[in-house]
């Protein structure tokens, strides 16, 4: 009897121990990194990082990529930094440790031709970049985990769910990765038709200045809360191009959809859009100089503020909700609050003029001019949310080009980057 007993109370013990077992296997899903993932910091394109920004900072390191730079420097959850260079020989793909002046772990050549867009760093340190005609995955070695071949460039790339990557060419091709494998998930989008898919350096040329000739030259902006995709489209023969707002909802059928298209930006928009924490509003330079806020649901206008100056670079937001105006020639730190009816301006500081948009961790930090006429320098300026003052300000040594962004490590460390191919890191002080 007892023998019998003993042998249910077994029995009975291992079935609760293996219904208590549920699949652990998400712990390996790629998420986004903790640092300054990928350009614009996160999916959403806020230029926002969860850390207390430093108010005061070293110079630490100093390094040239040896070729030209058009997008901020990615930076992985632990010490690694990852640029995207376009060079005459050599490697263009290379991964530095930030944390010892720079030193480089490992690099490759990339096919060149896709500078405006910037790696992506998932919480493992695996990178993704895209080359004309292919997106590629790295371990935190050179070595290549996959290879996937699309239709142009694919732009910054962006988690859409753990284990999700959304990619969107230059071409308008839209799709979505099981970021393991490399494979397609789902359904795709082509958004511009009649394309050779063998052609996928067609246009790339007018990416970087915005022009007709690249249907889409700016990264997506992706919200988790709404699931929806927004980005700029310049189709075939259209005087202007028109905001698209797609829809990402995994594991139906189809999982992409198209929900609207919007030509309400004035001028048309131009940069990447950004988009608000809860999702519902979307944030985009109009080339009339203003900055405008659509509606992410139907893409209608929310308002529009004038900048009086054409602001070349995204806004950025903090979770709080409050904007700063992108960047460009001519420009003025301007903060505007958003109170759902208007835009309301709160500050505009006379003193900065930012050449990139603005990178937010609880203080702010641009680049601007350092100095006046053809001597002018550039300098990194960290300034205060509350009201637009500076803090600080960091001569960047040598600096040419023009600024490409600022990034902010989970560690509290600002790399700063010029179109030269020049890389500043600072450390807190």
């Amino acid at each position: 009897m007892l023998r019998r007993i003993t042998a249910v109370a077994v029995t009975a013990l291992m079935a609760g121990v293996l219904a208590g077992c549920g699949n652990t296997d998400s712990w390996v899903d790629a998420r986004a990194a903790t640092g300054w993932p990928a350009q614009y910091a996160d999916a959403a394109n806020t230029s926002s990082a969860p850390v207390s920004g430093a108010e005061n900072l070293r110079l630490e390191w100093g390094r040239s990529v040896k070729g030209s730079l058009a997008a901020q420097v990615a930076l992985g959850s632990g010490n690694y930094l990852a640029v995207n260079g376009q060079t005459e020989a050599g490697c263009s793909l290379m991964v530095w440790e930030v944390n010892n002046r720079a030193r480089q772990r490992w690099c490759t050549r990339l096919v060149q031709g896709g500078g405006v867009a910037s790696p992506l760093f998932d919480g493992f340190d695996n990178l993704y970049i895209g080359q004309p005609g292919l997106l590629q995955s790295f371990p935190s070695t050179q070595w290549v985990r996959w290879r996937t071949h699309v239709i142009g460039l694919p732009l910054t790339t962006r988690m859409v769910a753990p284990g999700r990557l959304l990619v969107v060419t230059h071409l308008g091709q839209v799709l979505v990765f099981d970021a393991h494998r490399g494979t397609v998930t789902g359904n795709s989008l082509d958004l511009v038709g009649g394309l050779d898919p063998t052609d996928s350096e067609r246009g790339l040329a007018d990416c970087r200045l915005a022009r007709r000739g690249c249907p889409v030259a700016a990264a997506p902006a992706y919200s988790e809360a709404t699931g929806m995709i927004v980005l700029s489209l310049w189709e075939p023969d259209a005087e202007k191009p028109v905001l698209v707002g797609l829809r990402y909802q995994q594991g139906q059928t189809p999982e992409l959809t198209r929900e609207w298209t919007s030509d309400a930006v004035g001028g048309g928009p131009l940069a990447s859009p950004v988009l608000s924490l809860d999702g519902t509003t979307v944030y985009v330079n109009g080339r009339d100089e203003h900055l405008w806020a659509i509606n992410s649901a139907d893409g209608t206008e929310k308002w529009a503020v004038p900048l009086n100056y054409l602001a070349q670079t995204p806004p950025s937001v903090t979770p709080e909700g409050l904007v700063i105006a992108g960047g460009g020639p001519g420009s003025r730190l301007t903060a505007i609050r958003d109170t759902a009816e208007e835009g309301e301006e709160v500050w505009t500081s006379e003193e900065t003029s930012p050449l990139t948009t603005s990178s937010l961790a609880d203080v702010g930090y641009a680049v601007v001019r350092d100095g006046e006429g053809d001597a002018a320098g550039l300098a990194l300026r960290v300034f205060n949310l509350g009201d637009g003052s500076t803090l600080n300000t960091y001569p960047l040594p040598n600096a040419s080009g023009w600024p490409v962004g600022v990034s902010i490590g989970h560690d509290r460390r600002v790399i700063a980057a010029t179109s030269d191919g020049q890389v500043y890191g600072f450390a807190p002080a």
